[in-house]
């Protein structure tokens, strides 16, 4: 059920945190075409305001499950409050006065069984309705920040969110904006009902002999009858019949005519779907060369406010721009960048040249509008440079107490997209970010713990107090939020004090919300590989995910191509769940899978220098390229290793036969052994058992099938590299022996050359897929060799000799 919920707050906005920072932390900066009064003006228009913000508030009645909240990241109890000084002197702006699962690694029993109650909020089960609370807002002025009153908020109210309005507060910031935006705020004269019956007689009437301009009025005059009458006026023969006249005149309208009845559709609520309005999009399409920047900043934003995808204008639009850009005020910026993120749709050359204009206005920007700048180009899938983003962040680390919490997830969101470390700006959000976090909504917490996972920042106060505030309200989150909490938790490879309530939690609401899976099957695998990097097996759900079903739904229905999660699940089941007798994947995919993820990392490895540096001197070191093998001893895992096995008597085995140079394959086949070539004998060798034995050995040992080492032709052996420096510890070479004397590895080593992408930022603490894969070559008996970055980088600036030696430690040193 969903109820609209219609509040009142004086001198504020609905939803946001202390609003000193709207206008501006330093508010005496100004534009030159702003003056003093503006800036004052500004502040006065917001806090007198007393429209009536409607938000849209989700209710959680018994079975019943609600996914539909887009943006529930608002503080509600927050009221704007703000004392403005001189325009001429620096004041600042001041806020108000005091201011039951399983062990790891063992299976997980079924939680839950699905519920059979229905999942999707659907109109017929909604009932909107409408509630006017002045002693809300009363209550939430009274509160005093930081006290522990302040921080018991109400559930429901953490998740109230009004998707139209919260991404616009923005525009109640300067005075410029009500130019070329839409403000439903906006205060017109009633009409009365006895007046619009007279409209509509003489639309009836005079249907004939209408001029375009009365039309125009009519609509505008329209648009101001009380809301409750609204269904009555659409509904009715002679509305209609103006509608009809309006699309029969369309071309003898101006743009203020046309602009005016957009804005009166918008404002009667005519549904997005509405045929007539193809016509007006038409009509809007060839105004545009004939429009003001203002005017079409307005319409496109009247059509995003009546809900209805305008591609053909907007492709337009963004062509004029190409030539206009450079005439673009800071308001009209801002507000470009807004629309073009709600549009999802922009050519990437516009998104460069807007880029340049926010570096211009930089120094004016307010924290609000950064954040709108870093979700309209977050939305539209465009980046901004390290150097822009580090403007950005260093803009709020200001005075980002007094950054919303919305802006806050928005700007979080571009760094993550962006992947740029600012510093001071994580370190800060390290510290006003557990205080917050319970006064969040689900999605705008998920987004947070997403941007430190993908940032790789492991800040245990964040972790700590996300983990304890998502249980109590886990019902609230979509299979896109369980999924990323899962996976964030176990990316960063944190087990929160809380671990066995939070994870018990989520995988209850797995269980829930499998319908829900069903239809986005990226999700469940995304939780179930988070769970895997935690060590948490909840052997149901990975029945279920290695089904033939399912794995033929999420190569269907899934727009991603989930072959390597379902590859890297199944894999992870085969090594750490011994007693797993569920669905697991056929040959033919795991083989597929294979060749995909080993074509990638060898590529990858072999771009590298540092790599190839270590493979080549190792391969010195130990006497050959038989001695060594480059490839993913877990494929599954999706990075390659460097394997060496080593003798009873540590010393290194010629294991690797791909390796094999031909002569050496020549002199090993007529090698006379001293074996009589009986009957038995022969027939064994005709038949390929030796043979058939050692590829099952090989494949037991690596976990998958022998692949062909890449020939590395740029590297080229000299015979100053075979001299007794270089082959420290080296075992000589005594000659090649058939697989049938070859003797059994006591060391198996599992090399590896580590990056910083593979550690907690500032770190050496690994990554949970990295962890697990370390966890799982020791399961399989492997000795894990790491050549860390730390270590090796610096090396190769040094001697030849001393890469060797370094080399030779780390080998036989682990072998012991």
């Amino acid at each position: 059920m969903a109820l609209v919920i219609c509040r009142r707050f004086t001198g504020s906005f609905c939803g946001t945190p202390p609003r000193p920072a709207l206008i501006k932390h330093h508010i005496n900066k100004k534009l030159p075409s702003q003056t003093c009064e503006d800036c004052v003006l500004t502040v006065k228009m917001i806090s007198t305001d007393t429209r009536m913000a409607a938000t849209l508030k989700l209710l959680k009645p018994l079975g019943y499950q609600v996914f539909c909240n887009p943006l529930a990241y608002i503080i509600t109890q927050s009221v704007a409050y703000w004392n403005v000084g001189s325009c001429t002197q620096h004041r600042g702006l001041d806020p108000p006065e005091h201011s039951s699962l399983c062990h790891p690694a063992k299976k997980v029993e079924n939680i839950c069984s699905t519920s059979s109650s229905r999942r999707i909020l659907t109109t017929s089960s909604a009932l909107l309705g409408l509630e006017f609370s002045r002693a809300s807002a009363s209550k939430a002025s009274t509160l005093k920040p930081g006290s522990p009153r302040a921080m018991k908020i109400d559930e429901e109210d953490v998740e109230v969110f009004d998707s139209f309005e919260d991404p616009r507060v923005f525009l109640q910031l300067r005075p410029e904006y009500q130019l070329h935006s839409y403000n439903r705020s906006e205060l017109c004269q009633p009409l009365s009902v006895s007046e619009s019956k007279l409209i509509l007689h003489k639309v009836t009437v005079y249907q004939d002999t209408l001029q375009p301009q009365i039309i125009a009025d009519y609509f505008c005059k329209l648009s101001s009858v009380p809301a409750e009458q609204h269904p009555v006026l659409l509904s009715s023969a002679s509305f209609a019949l103006l509608c009809k006249l309006s699309v029969k005149n369309i071309q003898l309208f101006d743009a203020p005519d046309l602009i005016s009845i957009l804005k009166a559709f918008v404002m009667l609520g005519i549904p997005h779907s509405h045929s007539m309005l193809d016509v007006y999009e038409t009509r809007f399409c060839h105004k545009v060369w004939d429009m003001s920047l203002d005017q079409l900043l307005l319409v496109a934003d009247l059509w995003r406010y009546l809900g209805r995808r305008v591609p053909r204008f907007l492709k337009i639009f963004f062509s004029y721009l190409n030539l206009h850009w450079k005439d673009l005020s800071l308001s009209q910026l801002i507000h470009l960048i807004y629309i073009i993120g709600e549009s999802r749709q922009v050519p990437q050359d516009l998104m460069q040249k807007l880029e340049s204009l926010i570096l211009k206005y930089i120094d004016f920007i307010n924290l609000e509008e950064a954040g709108t700048i870093c979700l309209g180009f977050f939305k539209s899938s465009s980046s901004l440079s390290e150097f822009v983003m580090r403007k950005i962040g260093d803009l709020v680390c200001a005075d980002m107490q007094h950054l919303s919490s919305y802006a806050l997830v928005n700007i979080l969101k571009m760094f993550r997209f962006t992947h740029v470390d600012h510093v001071n700006f994580m370190n800060q959000f390290g510290q006003i970010a557990p205080q917050r976090i319970p006064s969040l909504g689900v999605q705008g917490v998920m987004h947070l713990t997403l941007s430190c996972s993908a940032l790789r920042i492991l800040d245990e106060g964040i972790m700590n107090a996300v983990a304890a505030s998502l249980p109590p309200r886990v019902a609230y989150c979509r299979s896109k939020d369980v999924a990323k909490f899962l996976w964030s938790f176990g990316t960063l490879n944190y087990k929160p004090p809380n671990a066995e309530e939070f994870y018990s939690s989520l995988i209850n609401e797995i269980h829930r919300k499998m319908p829900e899976f069903n239809r986005y099957p990226e999700h469940l695998l995304t939780c179930l590989i988070g769970l895997a990097f935690s060590e948490y097996f909840p052997v149901e759900l990975i029945d279920f995910a290695l089904s033939p079903r399912f794995v033929r739904l999420a190569q269907e229905r899934s727009k991603f191509e989930l072959t390597k999660e379902l590859y890297t699940l199944d894999g992870s089941v085969g090594i750490e769940c011994p007693g797993y007798r569920g669905n697991r994947l056929t040959s033919h995919l795991q083989q597929e899978a294979s060749e995909i993820l080993w074509n990638a990392a060898r590529k990858d490895m072999n771009s590298k220098p540092e790599f190839l540096e270590a493979f080549f001197l190792l391969e010195t070191m130990l006497g050959g390229p038989q001695y060594i093998k480059h490839h993913m001893i877990l494929p599954h895992t999706r990075s390659s290793d460097l394997e060496v096995q080593l003798d009873v008597n540590m010393k290194p085995l010629p294991f690797n036969r791909e390796a094999t140079p031909t002569e050496d394959l020549a002199k090993l086949k007529l090698k006379h052994v001293g074996i009589s070539l009986t009957d038995n004998l022969m027939n064994q060798l005709l038949k390929g058992k030796s043979g058939g034995h050692f590829q099952g050995e090989t494949e037991s040992e690596t976990g998958q099938p022998p692949m062909e080492l890449e020939k590395k032709a740029s590297i080229h052996l000299e015979p100053s590299l075979y001299n007794a420096a270089d082959r420290l510890g080296a075992t000589e070479m005594s000659g090649l022996c058939p697989p049938a004397c070859m003797p059994a590895p006591q060391v198996k080593l599992a090399i590896q050359l580590t990056n910083k992408n593979q550690y907690c930022y500032g770190s050496r603490d690994l990554l949970g897929l990295h962890n697990m894969k370390r966890r799982q070559l020791n399961r399989l008996g492997y000795r894990v060799v790491e050549l860390s970055y730390w270590e090796w980088l610096p090396l190769l600036k040094r001697t030849r000799l001393e890469k060797l030696a370094f080399l030779h430690e780390k080998v036989f040193t682990s072998a012991l």
